[in-house]
């Protein structure tokens, strides 16, 4: 049985972690806020620029001078994987479902006789990534990288993933991370960016993207389709990879905030438990002491 020490200091301990985790939550909610109107203003943007590139596509695909970043190289042997991930822990299972979406899907290649590369954008999903699949891992980001979100950041990863494109160095690049639902539900998702010809995802997300306007057969473009497209496909790219890391800085906050509660939540129901164990054992140290007491009052 614990001493009335142990379990007082096990009572201290509990609430001084809980005053942290509610700080977090309060630091979390705040957070979210700011990040929900990033990612509420950015929507927009990608949604129409996937509209656009779908359309432009699907005019430019099979023609003799498609550029690779549109219809590939005729090759699908290897496949990089790009995982995001958060740079700070304490959020629930958020990095640890977008990577066991990412290593069902590497799984499944590995079974079809396709090689698998890793680009882990995030520090978290990095380290398991290199012990699950050893060697595998072409390039895991930097904190600096990717803190702040921001477009130029997501830009020159974006730069970085085509560079290693145009070396050959594979063939079909997926993104996995995190769409935001809402504080509850984020959901692991996946989505193909290289080629980006038109329908090549298999995700719900891409597909409502890729939804064109009922008028879109009537548009013009100046100049010609493939001009446009060697503009707006790298552009295109950087896009998505931005718009997967507000998904994700978004679904991060969401997670903590709800980790936070919960584990705020755990330290006063445990608080609670410990604190009547500690009244019990005091009060059957008083009444102890007490009939010693009473026991030698009578002996005298």
């Amino acid at each position: 049985m614990p001493s009335l020490k142990s379990l007082k200091t096990r009572v201290s301990s509990i609430k001084s972690i809980s005053k942290i985790t509610r700080a977090m939550q309060m630091v979390a909610s705040a957070k979210l806020r700011r990040a929900e109107s990033r990612l509420a203003a950015a929507r927009p943007y990608a949604k129409r620029m996937a509209q656009v590139m779908s359309l432009l596509a699907a005019r430019a695909a099979g023609t003799p001078n498609a550029l690779p970043l549109l219809n590939g190289r005729g090759k699908n042997q290897t496949h990089l994987l790009i995982v995001t991930s958060s740079d700070a822990g304490l959020c629930g299972g958020f990095n640890a479902n977008i990577y066991r979406l990412a290593r069902e899907r590497a799984l499944a290649l590995e079974a079809a006789g396709k090689t698998v590369q890793f680009y882990v954008i995030g520090i978290k999903n990095a380290p398991v990534i290199r012990n699950n699949f050893s060697g595998k891992t072409v390039h895991a980001t930097a904190r600096e990288e990717t803190s702040p979100v921001t477009f130029e950041n997501a830009q020159k990863i974006a730069q970085d993933i085509i560079q290693r494109f145009d070396a050959g160095e594979f063939d079909v690049a997926h993104l996995f991370f995190s769409h935001y639902h809402s504080v509850l539900s984020q959901e692991p998702t996946e989505t193909q960016i290289i080629p980006a010809a038109p329908g090549s995802g298999n995700t719900k997300a891409q597909d409502a993207a890729n939804t064109n306007d009922a008028s879109s057969g009537a548009i013009e473009f100046e100049p010609d389709e493939e001009t446009i497209l060697s503009t707006l496909l790298p552009r295109s790219i950087a896009v998505a990879i931005y718009q997967a890391m507000l998904e994700n800085a978004t679904s991060e906050q969401g997670s903590r905030m709800s980790a936070m509660e919960n584990s705020t939540r755990n330290a006063g129901e445990m608080i609670s438990k410990l604190s009547i164990q500690y009244n019990r054992l005091r009060q059957a140290v008083i009444t102890t002491e007490l009939v010693e007491i009473i026991s030698g009052a009578e002996a005298l």
